[in-house]
Parts: C-alpha cells; structure tokens; sequence
C-alpha cells in the first residue's frame, strides 16, 4: 500500500464517523461563507471525491461554479479529531451516482428521489489534506502541555499528517 493509500485510508476513518463537515467556497464579493452538509460517500479511496448533495435553490451550485476552490473541515472535539481538506468542487450531473449514494433520509429534502430535479450532487476534488488527531487523555494532553512550558519545546500531540495531491 502507498502512503497515499494509507493516508487516504486514515483520513476515511477519522471522517467517516462524523455526521457533518463544512463547505466554504468564496463569495463572488470575495467573502467566505460555509455551509454545513452530510457527506454522502460510503467510502473514500485514493483519487475518490468528496460528495454532498446541495439543493438547486440555495444557489450554492452557482456559486462554486463561479469558483469551485473549497475547503471542507470536519471535527470533532470529543474526540480531538480535526481535518482541513482543501480541493476544487464542481456540480455533477451523474444520475447514476446520485442514485448509488441517495438514502432515505435524503427523502426528506428530494421528495423526488435521486432524479429530484432540486438535487444537484457536489464533487470535491481532494488537491490537500491535513489532520490532527490527538489520541492522549485530556490528563496526558496537559501534562504535555505543562512540560512543554518548562521546557521550551512544543508539545507533543497526537498525531499529524499532510498529503499534496497532483
């Protein structure tokens, strides 16, 4: 397996249990602004995108096809659990994914189903990633964190990791 397997795989498994990340993309008077949305894949193998279902009328498709840059952060701080991951969105037509990644619980906001003519599908393009997972006790963390302020090295914490994608 390469490293970009194993890190995509850990990314995976650090997400996958967390119910909602948050899109921001860029305004077109450049402020920022985030959205919260479910992250429909059932998977996330190295080259897969990201996926999350928008509805048509919120415009939010329109806007990442004026600029599809994105960033998509999940956490969860029960868990020490943060990630960063920054790619290019852009809005799928593709009925057949669509139809693979729709659950019931999207029926409450596609009364239509997958060929809901409201649904547009978001794919993001991972182009960077980055997590912190902080394993230790909050007890060990301020351990740490105290013998770090006397010492004058930084801490040391969980664990951190960086992929670049081409």
């Amino acid at each position: 397996m390469s490293q970009d397997e194993t890190f995509q795989h850990s990314l995976w498994k650090l997400i996958k249990g967390i119910r909602y990340a948050m899109l921001t993309h860029k305004h077109p008077d450049g402020r920022m602004h985030s959205h919260p949305l479910t992250t429909q894949n059932r998977s996330l193998e190295p080259g897969d995108p990201l996926y999350f279902f928008v509805a048509r009328e919120t415009e939010l498709g329109q806007r990442l096809l004026a600029d599809g840059t994105v960033c998509v952060t999940y956490s969860e701080p029960e868990k020490d659990v943060y990630v960063s991951i920054s790619g290019q969105a852009r809005i799928s037509e593709d009925l057949a994914t669509k139809k693979r990644l729709f659950n019931a619980l999207e029926k409450a906001w596609f009364p239509g189903g997958a060929e809901d003519p409201n649904l547009e599908l978001v794919e993001v393009e991972i182009r960077h990633a980055e997590y912190w997972n902080i394993k230790e006790s909050k007890t060990r963390q301020l351990l740490k964190i105290a013998s770090a302020a006397v010492s004058g090295a930084p801490p040391k914490l969980g664990e951190h990791r960086e992929l670049h994608v081409s």
